[in-house]
């Protein structure tokens, strides 16, 4: 039996019995080479150190850490604060303020999930309060939660880079640009939803006034010089994205222990409790699909699946399409990660036959990903808004299909005007 159709085979089946992503890759990639009796068994001790033995790793439980001590610390709620001063009296004005709170939170935690979470915590339930309904609320909390993962730091860009060998920096600077048109696209998405349902501002919110705006960004300017401290230090180069990621843990327990006094030593142990479980399952995974890549390189399965596009199309834009439907697919049963890590090593030499940037894919390849987090069985910011909000998931998932429509709206002009990913790395100096 060919040893790679063998390894997907098993792998397929370990999905469907529900084994855990990480055992799933293991399991089948020794069964596999056990069968076949092709290669020494050392490569798989030798490939999970490799996998696990990279420096880059470590900025993803800093950043974790971090965000979750900005919101303990009382951060979130402040830069919440600011922006209601600008939109909260609008139609949908809470919606949209928890769409671009969002955005702002994902330059701090690199997590869809852990922005949500973050984010929804406080608006949902005070969309609620303001007469709009528990279902719109948590669909556009899970929405804007998507920015997470694309508006550096992100958390699948690091993983990304680290299995393409690609500059994470460049990959950063990539995400601003399409994190900030998908934002936009969010929020004009909430504030279309909640006109057609009735939905106005919070009564409660003054009228904006420049003074007292002013004042409010004045009292709350640790919190908004955040993003600003944590990428301005990877930009300028005084700081890789391992060294900010400390920097930025750094930063929210300044903030929250000295600036705002809302820290305890309490928080600080979940915080890092949180960050060393996020750590545990992405240095899992990370090992596992190192051994898998292994596997796949060795049985040569980027040059067939290159040939299986090439025998549907060899036109780059329905190749491009091709894959962007592939990963649509999958995203609905496998984690962001995952999905990165598996398909990434397979996928990127097919497109950089094509001619597509290594950086401009790594960019469509999350934005793609950002929809998989809103579509079942496994759109993880689902879950996160449907316990916040105490409404059933399906309601959650039928509240989204319009965010779901602007995302792929996105998805569509990013992959197409390769110059809204590229531009702006490559005049850093990033890529080509």
């Amino acid at each position: 039996m060919n040893t790679l159709l063998c390894v997907m085979t098993i792998l397929l089946l370990l999905f469907l019995l529900g084994v855990p992503i990480f055992m799933s890759l293991i399991a089948s990639t020794i069964i596999a080479l056990l069968i076949s009796g092709d290669l020494s068994t050392t490569v798989i001790q030798n490939s999970l150190f490799d996998g696990l033995n990279s420096f880059p790793l470590l900025a993803i439980p800093c950043f974790v850490v971090a965000g979750t001590l900005m919101e303990k610390g009382n951060i979130t709620n402040q830069i919440i604060e600011v922006v209601k001063q600008i939109f909260g009296r609008m139609h949908g004005g809470l919606g949209i303020t928890t769409v671009l709170a969002c955005a702002f939170f994902a330059a701090i935690s690199g997590s869809g999930p852990g922005t949500v979470a973050a984010i929804g915590t406080l608006l949902i339930p005070a969309m609620v309060r303001n007469g709009y309904s528990s279902r719109y609320a948590a669909s556009v909390a899970s929405s804007g939660g998507t920015i997470g993962i694309l508006i550096p730091p992100s958390n699948p860009m690091i993983i990304y880079g680290i299995v393409g060998n690609i500059s994470i920096t460049g990959l950063f600077t990539a995400g601003f640009i399409p994190g900030f048109i998908i934002a936009a696209a969010l929020a004009f998405t909430a504030w279309i939803s909640a006109r057609r349902q009735g939905f106005s501002g919070d009564a409660t919110q003054p009228p904006f006034n420049a003074c007292v705006f002013i004042r409010t960004c004045l009292k709350n300017s640790f919190a908004l010089l955040t993003p600003f401290i944590i990428l301005g230090s990877i930009y300028s180069g005084i700081c890789t994205p391992v060294e900010a990621s400390v920097v930025a843990v750094a930063w929210a327990l300044f903030v929250g222990f000295v600036v705002n006094r809302h820290l305890s030593c309490r928080d600080i142990y979940n915080s890092l409790l949180e960050g060393a479980m996020i750590c545990g399952v992405v240095l899992l995974i990370v090992g596992a699909s190192t051994l898998f890549g292994k596997l796949l390189t060795i049985e040569q399965a980027p040059m067939q699946m290159t040939n299986l596009f090439l025998s549907i199309s060899e036109n780059k834009a329905v190749i491009l399409l091709l894959i962007i439907g592939l990963l649509l697919i999958l995203g609905m049963f496998l984690e962001t990660l995952a999905t990165i890590i598996i398909l990434a090593p397979v996928l990127l030499p097919v497109v950089t036959g094509l001619g597509v940037d290594p950086i401009h894919f790594g960019v469509i390849l999350v934005v793609t990903n950002e929809v998989a987090l809103l579509t079942p069985p496994v759109g993880v910011n689902l879950f996160v808004s449907s316990r916040i909000a105490h409404v059933p998931v399906e309601s959650v998932a039928r509240g989204v299909l319009p965010y779901l429509a602007a995302l792929l709206c996105c998805v569509l002009l990013i992959t197409f005007i390769p110059a809204i990913s590229i531009w702006l790395p490559h005049a850093l100096g990033y890529g080509k």
